[in-house]
């Protein structure tokens, strides 16, 4: 799919940010690096944290409503609070950091993290990991170093999720037919989603054409032994790419997937236009935690299980992250509030499973109590079922990382239209994808 809601859709508000933020004094010093008796007579008085994400109203009031909790308990830190929708976050903040601006506290994702990093955008936390102040001994072992980049902690999991299979219950049960199984192999997806199509006379597909989503072919790759990325490099190519394209391009002419046009509508990402809640087809790929967002989009009954594959190709996930401003005037409150986020229970049952499961396993427990809705039940399910099976966790994607997305999109879409073949197409990524990450 072309950018799932939890991902940013190019990189242009990432390349405007950092733009922005090279002109910015506090990222050369500034009361960033103060010492520790100048930044206890910063810390003294009332305080005012600035805080951006994006998502929807739910997650907003969620938000909001734990960091009140966090200046109940601490009534000298009041929060500033900015979110929107996913289209335009980038841009925005790099809006804020030309203005000097930067919020201390803002939520970012993996697509940017190793760049933020890399360019001193984001603070370095791992002292405070050290120290303690930033507790991540209840985060699973690879969720907490899928925060690290260069073996240094700079951001932390607001909630872990997987990539997950979505269907529709209801329609197989109108056709009779059985529902997909964990760990069923690649091929006997595609053979089970062309059986689908011809139990509906053609009316719905079994699967949506995942050839272009990044995720897909990541777990794929990592079921054969195989790396998505290699450090700065891509870690396969043109063989693998081929053998991934020629995959889709049989179960295209199996009919277990739709046409071109109904699969360029789910590469938007938008959850509206997956084709599992369109009707159009009995399953689409997404991300675990958007499972009650896609239940809500459609009156079928929706289950869900993890990517075909073997479940040690998958890896505990960061849904998102809370990240730091290097320039923050008040980095020991910021990570305060990283740590009040990531391991109070009354803060996690507020928080619930809106971004996915809590980072922390402890504070993941309690929350889980409280989940009653079905949809809310199988995210929780998901990640009990996966919790001994996952592997371990790459590194975040190296920079370029959404460039590398947006070409295997536009490679996929190319071959689907037959505006050319695999080898070529193959051929042509690998060189504008490594090309992409060396810059």
């Amino acid at each position: 799919m072309r950018a799932p809601q939890s991902v940013p859709r190019t990189g242009v508000g990432r390349r405007r940010l950092l733009g922005a933020l090279t002109g910015l004094p506090l990222l050369a010093g500034g009361l960033a690096g103060c010492g520790p008796e100048e930044q206890a007579r910063v810390d003294d008085g009332p305080v005012e944290l600035s805080v951006f994400w994006w998502g929807g109203t739910r997650r907003a009031d969620a938000t909001e409503q734990a960091l009140r909790l966090y200046s109940q308990q601490n009534p000298r830190v009041r929060f500033r609070f900015t979110w929107q929708g996913l289209t335009g976050y980038y841009d925005r903040l790099a809006t804020q950091a030309t203005g000097g601006n930067v919020p201390d506290l803002f939520q970012i994702d993996d697509t940017v993290l190793t760049e933020y990093a890399r360019r001193d955008i984001v603070l370095d936390l791992s002292r405070y990991v050290v120290d303690r102040r930033l507790d991540l001994g209840g985060l699973p072992e690879h969720l907490a170093r899928y925060g690290q980049v260069d073996e240094r902690t700079r951001a932390v999991a607001v909630a872990q999720t997987n990539a997950a299979l979505v269907y529709s219950r209801d329609l197989l049960r109108r056709l009779r037919l059985p529902e997909p199984s964990t760990g069923m192999p690649w091929n006997e997806y595609v053979q089970w989603a062309a059986q689908v199509t011809r139990a509906s006379d053609n009316r719905v597909a079994g699967t949506t054409d995942p050839s272009g989503d990044y995720r897909a072919l990541w777990l794929w790759l990592r079921g054969r032994g195989g790396e998505f990325y290699r450090g700065r490099q891509l870690g396969f190519g043109s063989a693998e790419l081929i053998d991934w394209f020629d995959f889709w391009e049989v179960a295209r002419r199996d009919r277990a997937t739709p046409g071109t046009a109904l699969v360029e509508l789910a590469d938007s990402g938008e959850l509206a236009q997956q084709l599992v809640v369109t009707g159009h087809a009995a399953a689409s790929f997404a991300w675990s935690h958007e499972l009650p967002e896609l239940q809500r989009l459609t009156d079928d009954e929706l289950g869900m299980i993890t990517f075909p594959g073997t479940p040690v190709a998958q890896w505990p996930r960061a849904s998102m992250y809370w990240a730091a401003f290097q320039g923050t005037r008040h980095p020991g409150l910021v990570v305060d509030v990283i740590n009040f986020l990531t391991t109070n229970v009354a803060a996690g049952r507020i928080l619930g499973i809106e971004r996915g499961l809590n980072a922390s396993v402890p504070v993941r427990r309690y929350v889980e109590q409280g989940v009653t809705d079905r949809p809310g039940k199988r995210v929780v399910a998901l990640g009990a079922d996966l919790a001994d099976l996952m592997g371990p966790a790459p590194a975040p994607p190296p920079k370029g990382h959404a460039r590398v997305r947006t070409l295997l999109i536009a490679a996929a879409e190319s071959i689907r239209a037959k505006r050319s073949g695999a080898r070529a197409t193959a051929s042509r990524f690998v060189a504008q994808a490594n090309a992409a990450l060396a810059e």
